[in-house]
């Protein structure tokens, strides 16, 4: 029987090769969707010359699409426990695809960031519950197989971003970056029609009120950080601020008793839980920070073309390739805190590192530095969101899997943020300036991690 006829428990999971089907969906889904956050970053400074628009508002083609998931994405993930899994994924599919084509035709920057920002509300379907769906195609004594397959993909998508595009650039134009999606997303809409499976339904309400005030003050949040330092926007900024407080506070009388909350804040009661989703946001916060910098630095100060500046952020990507899948074997044996404190030590100092890289650096004096960056994530990634997922009860799958995507994008939208906020303020300095900052997070990461190293999942 197809496994979209098929109802199952995430204890038995789907048969084989149904389940093979269905996770290679999941993988190429998810591939497509993480990717894209990271591989504008590298054909940013030249979408920027080509469309006559400063740095710091090119930027907005990647706070658009990630303001658009992380707004969506626990509504999507609360919401697909009531009307299903396999129906969220697969109108996230289409979407993404859909919008992909328009940003391809984008031949302005307010036609490129609205079609980014309704790509991004696609990709907030998919990033929002694969997660929870691995519960469902794996057996519960094979899950951790299935996370750690998860968790290597986000992984390897969000770092190859600068390498797929060097790829892709150094045969045509920034507009088939998005074109590519295409083909791949109506490839995986049909097979998510055939494989992925029915999840029983909760019988619980959907909360659209806190679905509301959850994207406002994701929204709020972001677009305060990004008006720090702009001439004139003193007052929009506090009223932003003062709309992310609020909400804040309402969203938590309203949410810490709730008996499935939108936003799971009961699960951060989880001592692990909590600390794994803190030091999510602050790594991932740092490495959006490099991958932002790193570029203009490469483009604008040295000179590099797309394609060189790609290849030369490409050891990060392979050093996650190569280290996620030990990572995350490792995980079965040694504690979520303690590889976290040892992966994100080695990338505090590949960051370090890459801001006091000399004035004319080789290629060698950026690659090595960059691979280093490369594995300490690798050796974090994977382990930390296994304990995130994994410390959460079976029945809060959904839950779990929204928080987990939630802390990477909202660690990748602050520091998108945050890199324009430097490109505004300080465009002579500004990468040197975001490396030393995403060096500061993971130490802070580092800190953090370590409170957790006792800790077993």
């Amino acid at each position: 029987m197809p496994a979209s006829q098929t109802t199952v428990s995430s204890h038995t999971g789907l048969p084989k090769p149904l389940r093979h089907w269905a996770m290679f969906t999941l993988v190429l889904s998810i591939f497509m969707a993480v990717l894209d956050g990271t591989i504008i970053n590298v054909a940013l400074p030249s979408i920027a010359k080509e469309l006559g628009v400063p740095g710091h508002q090119a930027v907005w083609i990647i706070n658009a699409y990630q303001l658009a998931i992380i707004s969506t994405l626990l509504p999507y993930s609360s919401l697909a426990e009531r009307i299903g899994f396999r129906n969220v994924y697969l109108f996230g599919l289409i979407t993404f695809s859909g919008m992909a084509l328009v940003a391809a035709l984008a031949q302005d920057l307010t036609t490129l960031i609205i079609a980014r920002s309704l790509q991004g509300i696609g990709a907030g379907a998919i990033m929002s519950i694969n997660a929870a769906l691995v519960r469902h195609i794996y057996p519960a004594n094979h899950l951790g197989q299935g996370i750690a397959i998860i968790a290597m993909v986000v992984a390897v998508s969000a770092a190859s971003g600068p390498t797929v595009a060097a790829a892709v650039l150094a045969m045509a134009s920034w507009h088939w970056l998005f074109a590519m999606n295409v083909p791949f997303g109506i490839l995986a809409t049909l097979l998510g029609f055939r494989f992925l499976p029915h999840v029983p339904l909760s019988q619980h309400p959907f909360d659209w009120l806190s679905a509301i005030l959850t994207s406002a003050l994701f929204v709020a949040l972001i677009s305060a950080i990004s008006d720090i330092g702009h001439e004139g926007q003193l007052y929009p900024w506090l009223i932003k601020t003062l709309i992310t407080t609020t909400m804040g506070y309402i969203l938590y009388r309203r949410l810490w008793h709730h008996p499935a909350p939108l936003l799971p804040l009961d699960l951060l009661r989880i001592t692990m839980f909590r600390l794994s989703v803190i030091t999510s946001v602050l790594a991932f916060c740092a490495q959006m920070l490099a991958f932002v910098a790193m570029p203009f630095y490469l483009f604008d100060t040295l000179g590099k073309s797309a394609m060189e500046t790609g290849l030369l952020i490409t050891p990060w990507p392979l050093m996650i390739g190569v280290i996620a899948p030990i990572a995350g074997r490792l995980a079965d044996r040694y504690p979520a805190g303690v590889l976290g404190v040892i992966g994100l030590s080695v990338l505090c100092l590949g960051l370090l590192f890459l801001a006091l890289l000399p004035i004319e650096p080789t290629h060698w004096q950026i690659v090595w530095r960059v691979a280093l960056s490369g594995a300490g994530f690798a050796i974090f990634q994977s382990p930390n969101n296994r304990a995130i997922m994994t410390s959460a009860p079976v029945h809060r799958s959904g839950g779990a899997s929204g928080m987990l995507g939630t802390a990477r994008l909202l660690g990748q939208s602050l520091g998108a943020a945050l890199a324009g906020v430097m490109l505004l303020n300080w465009p002579n300095n500004a990468a040197n300036l975001s490396l030393y900052l995403a060096a500061g997070l993971a130490f802070l990461a580092t800190f953090i991690s370590l409170l957790r190293k006792t800790e077993r999942t």
